[in-house]
């Protein structure tokens, strides 16, 4: 059985503040996932913002339209900074996906460490290698783009700024 890391970086043009209200509240989560992923969450009253110890439950269908419950827990949270969410079910044999915001002159940079481990041991190391690691490059240029439509591209920024 493999371990693997993906990695994403995004600079935002936002403060903080703003991003961690965002990336801290689990009713956000639907709306930075493909809408082909079929995200919902089912956890009951669930609250506004994450906080050590949630546990946050949903279905979605990361293949072939298959529905899969998925439960996870939020296991650090240091506030405005980062938090943790580790997979409790789901199909991982390991899930823990770090959540970083660290504030830049312009903006604030957010970085993603995601650590994983696919099941099936010899056959999730080629499913990694065919479509794991690709779906997951998908899902982070999907979220990258939405963050962008919201908050711009911090690139134009810097450079308009730059130019005043």
């Amino acid at each position: 059985m493999g371990f693997y890391q993906f990695k994403a970086t995004q600079n935002i043009p936002a403060s903080k503040e703003e991003i961690w209200d965002f990336i801290s509240s689990p009713k956000n989560l639907k709306e930075i996932t493909p809408d082909y992923m079929g995200f919902d969450i089912t956890s009951e009253h669930a609250s506004d913002k994450m906080y050590q110890g949630m546990i946050i439950t949903y279905k979605v269908s990361p293949l072939l339209g298959l529905k899969m419950d998925w439960m996870t827990e939020i296991t650090h949270v240091r506030e405005g900074e980062y938090f943790v969410d580790e997979q409790r079910v789901g199909p991982y044999n390991l899930w823990h996906h770090q959540h970083i915001l660290i504030p830049t002159e312009h903006g604030v940079t957010m970085k993603d460490i995601v650590t994983y481990a696919p099941p099936f041991g010899p056959l999730g190391d080629i499913a990694n290698a065919i479509m794991i690691r690709s779906k997951l490059k998908e899902i982070f240029a999907y979220r990258k783009k939405v963050i962008e439509e919201k908050w711009g591209i911090y690139e134009e920024k810097v450079i308009k700024e730059k130019a005043s």
